[in-house]
């Protein structure tokens, strides 16, 4: 029964939206930049998450794919989702697979907790794509994405230092408007 009701709901909002966009008129759809259909398809990616980091360029109708990422079908998914943009005719994917390695996921989960479960930096945590990506490679660190201020860039650093079993840490983070 419920599902009847629920049924007929989204029907009847299914028309009135159907009704309202024709009696609106047709509408123009924004024809943005190559660069923001590219990063939109990247921030539509199920699989991308704080473990990865993909950049891109675009050079006329060529798109670069950079970065790396932990599991190897979101390097397959990246290129796909990239290859159907219009306006896109060549892929170049570069997008590195890191190792897969019990050891690195330890770290990476370590890393996560140390960053994400302090408080002052808890709030890179919401969003669709937390904003610290911890890059984990042969027991070696790196922090991509961008921050607040230099304070938070210090603290994250500092917390994936103190990540037992680490090698070493890089910051790449950057500084919002800087």
């Amino acid at each position: 029964m419920r599902v009847g009701k629920l049924g007929s709901f989204l029907a009847v909002a299914a028309l009135s939206a159907a009704s309202f966009a024709y009696a609106s008129g047709p509408k123009v759809e924004k024809v943005g930049s190559l660069e923001e259909k590219v990063r939109h398809e990247l921030n539509m990616l199920p699989y991308y998450g704080v473990f990865d980091d993909i950049s891109f360029r675009v050079d006329g109708d060529k798109v670069t794919l950079l970065g790396e990422v932990w599991q190897p079908v979101l390097k397959l998914q990246t290129e796909s989702a990239i290859k159907n943009i219009e306006g896109v005719k060549q892929v170049d994917d570069q997008i590195e697979v890191l190792p897969l390695s019990n050891f690195d996921d330890q770290i990476r989960f370590s890393a996560y907790r140390a960053i994400y479960g302090f408080g002052p930096l808890s709030r890179y945590r919401l969003g669709t794509h937390p904003a610290i990506h911890i890059i984990v490679k042969n027991g070696n660190v790196t922090l991509t994405g961008v921050v607040a201020n230099t304070m938070d860039k210090e603290m994250a650093y500092m917390r994936a230092n103190g990540v037992h079993g680490a090698f070493s840490v890089k910051n790449e983070l950057r500084i919002e408007n800087q």
